[in-house]
C-alpha cells in the first residue's frame, strides 16, 4: 500500500498542500477557541476540489499542526488554544516566565512531531490489529476508560489534592447540565433553550484560562512596559532535549496512539493521562509544575500521537476516532472513497498515500514549526494594554466561531469570573475542565452499563479487557498516593531539617 501511494505523495502539488495546512493548523491552534477541528470544518469545501490524497493531506496537515499549535499559547500567554494543550501550560508556561519559552515551543513541537511519528508506525504497522481490539470495546471499557482519564486529577492537583478534587467534582456536575441522552428530560437547564446541549467546552475553557488570566493581568503595574527576552527562536537542537528522556517520550506515544485508537476517547484523555503518568514516575529534582520539560514532552507527544491512532478506527472501520476524524470521514464521503475494510481491499493506493501523508505533515511539523513560530514568540515583547485587548478580541471570535451563539459569549465571560475566584481561593482550574470533558464519557457509559448488566457491578469484573482497565486504575491511584506520601515525608524532613539548623 505504502508503494501505491508513494506517487501519489510525492507531487509538488501534495507537498505544497501539506505545507499549507501545517501552518493554518498552527495558527487555528494557537488562537483560543478556534482548534484542529474548527480549522479542518472551515476549509473543508476548499479541500475537496483536489483529489482524495491531496484534499486529505491538506487537511490531515490542518489536524496534525492544530494539534500541536495549542502549545503556543498554552506556553507564551497560559492559554491553551485547545483543550489538547491544557497539559502542557502546567509545565510551558513556568518554564517560558523563567526565560526559556524558546526551549518551551521547540520542545513541544519536537515532541509533537517525534509522537506523531509513532502514532504514525502504530497506524501503519499495528492497523488491523488495533481496529479490532477497539471495535470490541462496550460500555463498560469507556466507563472504566472514563475513570482511568479522571485519575489524572490528583496529580494535576498541584499541593492541594482535596481542592483539586473539589474542582473535579464541580467539573462533573456541569457536564450533568442538558439534555439526558436516555430519557431526553432537560437537566439544569433552567427553562434556558442554549443549555439544552450542556455548556460549549470551548467557552468552559477560553473563560477559565484565558478571560481570567487577562483579567489578572489588568490588575497589575506593568501595563505599558514592553518584556524583554534574550531568546526568542527556538533551535533544531531541542530535538535533543526530547531525544534525553526517550522514556518518557516511548512511554507517553504509546498512550497517545492506543487511547486515539478507541472511538470517542481523544487527545485530551491522552494528554492527561500521559502526563499523569510521568509525574508518578518523575524523579523529586524535575519539580512537575513548575516548568519540567518531562511535562512538555508527555503532554506534545501524547496528544500527537493520538491523532495517529485515530485514524486507525477511522479508515480501517468507518468509526471516527474524535470529532475531527468525523468529518474526516465526511471528506472521504464527498470525494467518493468509502472508509471500512473495503477500502483497504479497493483503494490501496489512497491508503497508502493517506498513511505517507500523515508521516508527511508529522515530519515537516518540526521543521516549519521551528520557522515559524518566532513569530508567535514576538507575542511576549507586546505591551500588556496591547496584549490583553488583542487576545480578549480573538477569544471572543474564537468562542462565537464554534456555534455563532451570543449565550457562549456569556458563558465565556461567566467562568472567566469563575477562574478569577478559583485562582484567588487556591483552586486549581486543570480538573474542573476534565471532569467537564469526561463527565458525560463517565455518566453514559455507566449507565449504558448497568442497563445491560443484571448481576449490578459485576460486569466491570467479568470482561477481561474492562477487568485489565479496572486493575489499572487501581495501580495508577496506589502509585498516586505511594508517591504523594513519600513527598510529603520528603518535604516534612526537609523542614525539620531547616529548623535544626
Amino acid at each position: 500500500m505504502l508503494l501505491d501511494g508513494l506517487g501519489l505523495v510525492t507531487s509538488f502539488s501534495t507537498v505544497t498542500l501539506v505545507g499549507a495546512g501545517l501552518i493554518v493548523g498552527l495558527i487555528v491552534g494557537a488562537l483560543p477557541g478556534l482548534g484542529p477541528l474548527m480549522g479542518i470544518i472551515l476549509l473543508l469545501p476548499y479541500a475537496i476540489t483536489f483529489p482524495p490524497v491531496q484534499a486529505m493531506g491538506f487537511l490531515i496537515a490542518i489536524y496534525v499542526g492544530g494539534s500541536c499549535g495549542g502549545a503556543i499559547s498554552a506556553i507564551l500567554l497560559r492559554i491553551p488554544g485547545t483543550p489538547l494543550a491544557a497539559a502542557t501550560l502546567f509545565d510551558g508556561y513556568p518554564m517560558a516566565q523563567k526565560g526559556r519559552a524558546a526551549d518551551a515551543i521547540g520542545i513541544a513541537i519536537a515532541a509533537s512531531a517525534l509522537g506523531g511519528v509513532f502514532g504514525g508506525l502504530i497506524l501503519i504497522l499495528f492497523s488491523p490489529s488495533l481496529a479490532a481490539f477497539a471495535a470490541g470495546f462496550g460500555p463498560p471499557e469507556y466507563a472504566m476508560l472514563a475513570i482511568t482519564g479522571l485519575t489524572s486529577i490528583a496529580a494535576v492537583s498541584g499541593h492541594s489534592m482535596l481542592k483539586g478534587l473539589i474542582a473535579g467534582t464541580a467539573g462533573l456536575l456541569l457536564a450533568t447540565a442538558g439534555t439526558d441522552e436516555f430519557t431526553a428530560a432537560e437537566r439544569f437547564t433552567f427553562g434556558l433553550f442554549e443549555l439544552s446541549n450542556g455548556f460549549s467546552i470551548v467557552a468552559i475553557v477560553v473563560g477559565l484560562f484565558a478571560i481570567s488570566e487577562m483579567s489578572h493581568l489588568l490588575t497589575g503595574d506593568d501595563l505599558l512596559d514592553r518584556p524583554k527576552l534574550s531568546t526568542a527562536r527556538p533551535g533544531f537542537g531541542t530535538v535533543l532535549l526530547v531525544l534525553r528522556r526517550w522514556p518518557n517520550l516511548i512511554r507517553s506515544s504509546t498512550i497517545g496512539a492506543c487511547v486515539g485508537a478507541l472511538p470517542g476517547a481523544g487527545g485530551v484523555i491522552s494528554s492527561f493521562t500521559a502526563y499523569a503518568v510521568a509525574k508518578t514516575f518523575s524523579k523529586s529534582d524535575e519539580r512537575y509544575g513548575e516548568g519540567a520539560e518531562g511535562g512538555i514532552v508527555a503532554a506534545e507527544s501524547a496528544n500527537n500521537a493520538t491523532a495517529g491512532g485515530a485514524l486507525v478506527p477511522t479508515l480501517a472501520l468507518g468509526i471516527p476516532g474524535d470529532a475531527a476524524t468525523a468529518v474526516l470521514i465526511g471528506a472521504l464521503l464527498i470525494l467518493g472513497v468509502f472508509p471500512g475494510p473495503t477500502l483497504f481491499e479497493q483503494h490501496s493506493d489512497i491508503v497508502g498515500g493517506v498513511f505517507l501523508v500523515y508521516m508527511l505533515a508529522n515530519i515537516a511539523l518540526f521543521v516549519i514549526g521551528i520557522l515559524v513560530t518566532p513569530l508567535f514568540v514576538h507575542v511576549l515583547r507586546l505591551r500588556k494594554v496591547v496584549l490583553i485587548p488583542t487576545v480578549l478580541l480573538m477569544c471572543a471570535i474564537g468562542t462565537y466561531a464554534v456555534s455563532s451563539s451570543i449565550f457562549d459569549l456569556w458563558v465565556m465571560f461567566a467562568f472567566g469570573l469563575v477562574g478569577l475566584v478559583l485562582r484567588a481561593g487556591g483552586y486549581p482550574l486543570a480538573p474542573l475542565v476534565i471532569g467537564v470533558i469526561l463527565g458525560p464519557l463517565l455518566e453514559n457509559n455507566v449507565r449504558r452499563t448497568l442497563l445491560l448488566s443484571h448481576d449490578g457491578l459485576s460486569i466491570f469484573i467479568e470482561r477481561p479487557v474492562s477487568a485489565t482497565l479496572l486493575f489499572i486504575n487501581i495501580a495508577l491511584l496506589l502509585c498516586v498516593v505511594f508517591f504523594t506520601m513519600r513527598r510529603l515525608i520528603a518535604g516534612r524532613h526537609s523542614d525539620l531539617s531547616q529548623e535544626d539548623t
